[in-house]
């Protein structure tokens, strides 16, 4: 499994319109094949912070094939000017449960 921890920071007036926008662009990224989990999470003491957790099969094809989606572009798009600063990310593996867990 390929995991990306997406950190977010969104400009306060525009809270309710960014979670519209992401979980939009969650409902369709998890129907993809390439795709386990998208998940959406707001930091409880500061809802500003957002973290999108994504979970792909593999490192290459599905991060790719994502990226290349009508909503993942509609997304992105829609959000350029909410956000505080440019979004970034860190990769992980898992530990535990192995591959077959996430399924």
């Amino acid at each position: 499994m390929h995991i990306v921890h997406v950190f977010i920071q969104v400009k306060p007036e525009h809270l309710e319109a960014f979670k519209a926008a992401t979980i939009e662009n969650a409902r369709n990224s998890v129907q993809e094949p390439g795709i386990t989990r998208f998940d959406v999470i707001q930091q409880s003491d500061d809802p500003t912070q957002f973290v999108l957790v994504e979970v792909y099969r593999d490192a290459d094809a599905a991060p790719a094939a994502h990226k290349q989606t009508a909503h993942y572009h509609a997304w992105a798009s829609a959000v350029a000017d909410m956000l505080v600063a440019p979004r970034t990310r860190k990769i992980y593996s898992n530990v535990y449960p192995n591959d077959e867990g996430w399924e």
